[in-house]
């Protein structure tokens, strides 16, 4: 009696190693699964840059009319007739309706200050309205921004808030193409002569990163704000557009091996 208990707390014993021993095997080869091989890829890191210059397509003037009136309609009244006569003006000038746009149309009362001699109290008094609006060329006639200025002015415009140069968004997107392409091939050409010295060559891409392609600022031609009444204005002035430097990058991660 007593030798079977005997052999059959061994064999409980001896059930219980054999489970904790395939319990830990497993649990080995689990954390062996999920423990990632080191990678043996050998790569280099380039980062590659393409300039442009361009030369601008768009020409882009922005036109202010202020009028001041004792009352509000008759400002308003006033500020139209300006806007339709500098709008039909530049439509002479072979500008197109789709060229042209407004906004920014504002109204606001005018008051003067004044001290009362006998309570010697400040006041305020109405003395009229004052309407702003402004009126926007867009055009690829870029020969004929001095005729515009000038066609404006002469309209009744007596605020020049913008005039600039800058691309158009067809031209943007071509530029962009081209630019993205010259960076990736100048990106292999550094890993390349990097390479060459090394006994290394380029067998293939891991990955390429392009910057966020940037279209400069429109290049101001006059400060804005300037008035109809400035010298600048007075007579036909040539006005010349400049062209803009572009800039990308391309960061290509290139897989390499031994020549």
């Amino acid at each position: 009696m007593i030798m079977n208990r005997q052999i059959m707390t061994s064999a409980i014993v001896g059930a219980i190693l054999v489970t904790a021993f395939t319990a830990t095997t497993l649990a080995e080869n689990q954390a062996e699964a999920q423990t990632p091989f080191p990678s043996r890829e050998k790569v280099i890191s380039v980062t590659g840059t393409a300039t442009t210059s361009v030369e601008p397509d768009t020409l882009v003037i922005t036109f202010g009319v202020e009028t001041q009136e004792k009352s509000a309609s008759n400002a308003l009244s006033a500020n139209s007739n300006s806007m339709s006569a500098i709008a039909k003006t530049l439509l002479s000038l072979g500008i197109s309706e789709d060229e042209l746009s407004t906004s920014r149309i504002s109204i606001y009362p005018i008051y003067d200050n004044y001290r009362d001699p006998k309570t010697e109290k400040y006041s305020q008094e109405l003395i009229g309205y004052r309407v702003t609006n402004t009126i926007s060329v867009e055009t690829s006639r870029l020969d004929k921004a001095a005729d515009i200025i000038d066609g404006g002015v002469s309209a009744g415009a007596n605020r020049i808030d913008n005039v600039s140069f800058t691309l158009s968004p067809q031209k943007q997107l071509q530029v962009k193409d081209d630019l993205i392409g010259k960076a990736v091939i100048n990106a292999q050409n550094k890993a390349e002569n990097a390479l060459s010295p090394l006994n290394h060559k380029i067998i293939g891409v891991k990955a390429i990163t392009l910057s966020e392609f940037g279209i400069p600022p429109p290049i101001p031609v006059f400060s804005a704000g300037a008035y109809a009444e400035d010298a600048a204005f007075k007579s036909s002035t040539p006005v010349f557009s400049a062209d803009q430097d572009i800039r990308t990058t391309a960061n290509v991660v290139f897989l390499i091996g031994s020549n």
